[in-house]
């Protein structure tokens, strides 16, 4: 018979939490968890190379007087000129090509010797060869003469000065830009393991409440039916907050103050006036404040837990504000417990203010008195 009966609360209960929370639960955002792997990029380096590839095709030839206007017509020299860009182009990009490729086998951080040794190697055994290459044929196009070898060697030994500098310049960007990624990417870790922790000490307020709540619910059916029918209604009400709440990590101070007033419902309804609340608290500053949720509750249980308490010495639980911190205390009359306590509730509710708030509650644990100070959030 009295499993019947706990088997129809529990229907009636879940029944009403569902109806109650159906909407609430297709709103959830869970965060999506970041990645382990590295962020892509990509150098805009158009405008770059649209000003120095011409640069150095008029610059270095016009410097090595390899082009003057002695010897050449009008269109001689335009078309000499064309022929030099050409030729710093085919050499910016393909030492940017062969950069750009060697990234990906080579790292500065674990290998870096063997990085420069590569880089230097590659430029030199591709630029000299191309240079060299290029310019003789543009004494065979462009010139009666034969082969200057001085000025040939000039300007590939200048081509080459000015590729090491330039893939200087592109590794030094991609430096600076591996270290803004990895910052960002430590960031985004810490977050996530931050998000996962506080995720997980959320969870753990629901098997702690129902596991308390049905401690109760089960004594109310031993001792008083009707009382059990309707502590299982305001449960309902009760554990709706959580639900709707859980996912967030702040509540304005007055829906979290009337979320334990509710709670003390169930706790009157168990121990009538054996329980008391008083709450010191200016009512124009409730909508003022924010508070991680079900922060109040975890107390509540706290107390009840850990007290003695009858209607001729009532357990009381007062909560004022000071100094931008509620104070939240009761006079000590020890239990003497059966089992020793895990102390899960106020370490959940600790380690979620340090996550959240980034602020550390105080606890101090008297003789006569028991107070538990939570630093709030004023909103700006």
């Amino acid at each position: 018979m009295k499993g019947c009966c706990i088997s129809k609360l529990f229907y009636n209960f879940y029944t009403t939490i569902e109806k109650g929370t159906r909407m609430e639960k297709e709103r959830m955002n869970i965060p999506k968890k970041t990645t382990g792997g590295k962020t892509a990029f990509k150098i805009n380096d158009v405008g770059f190379r649209l000003i120095l590839i011409p640069f150095f095709g008029i610059a270095i030839p016009l410097v090595t007087r390899m082009i003057n206007g002695h010897n050449f017509s009008n269109w001689q020299i335009k078309l000499s000129f064309l022929y030099t860009i050409l030729i710093a182009l085919i050499i910016w990009e393909g030492n940017r090509f062969l950069l750009f490729s060697l990234r990906t086998y080579f790292d500065w951080i674990s290998k870096p010797l063997r990085k420069i040794a590569v880089l230097i190697l590659s430029v030199i055994f591709y630029t000299v060869p191309v240079s060299v290459l290029l310019l003789v044929g543009w004494y065979k196009i462009f010139s009666s003469e034969p082969v200057n070898w001085d000025i040939v060697t000039e300007s590939s030994l200048i081509i080459l000065i000015a590729v090491i500098f330039i893939t200087h310049v592109y590794e030094t960007i991609f430096l600076v830009k591996e270290s803004e990624n990895e910052m960002i990417r430590s960031e985004q870790l810490e977050r996530a393991r931050a998000e996962a922790e506080l995720e997980a000490l959320k969870n753990q307020i629901d098997p702690h409440f129902i596991f308390n709540s049905l401690n109760t619910l089960s004594h109310l059916i031993d001792n008083n039916p009707g009382k059990a029918k309707q502590f299982n209604d305001n449960l309902a009400d009760v554990y709706r907050y959580i639900l709707q709440n859980k996912a967030r990590d702040l509540v304005l101070l007055r829906e979290e103050l009337q979320f334990l007033e509710n709670y003390f419902l169930l706790l009157r309804i168990r121990f009538e006036k054996a329980v008391e609340l008083q709450v010191n608290i200016h009512e124009e500053t409730l909508d003022q404040y924010l508070i991680p949720p079900i922060s109040l509750q975890i107390l509540a249980e706290n107390a009840i837990k850990h007290n003695e308490f009858s209607e001729a010495s009532p357990l009381l639980i007062k909560i004022e504000m000071i100094n931008d911190e509620l104070v939240i205390h009761n006079r000590v009359q020890r239990k003497v417990l059966r089992k020793a306590s895990s102390k899960i509730g106020l370490q959940n509710l600790s380690e979620r203010y340090k996550l959240t708030t980034n602020k550390e509650i105080v606890v101090k644990d008297e003789e006569q008195d028991f107070t538990v100070s939570l630093p709030i959030l004023k909103i700006a």
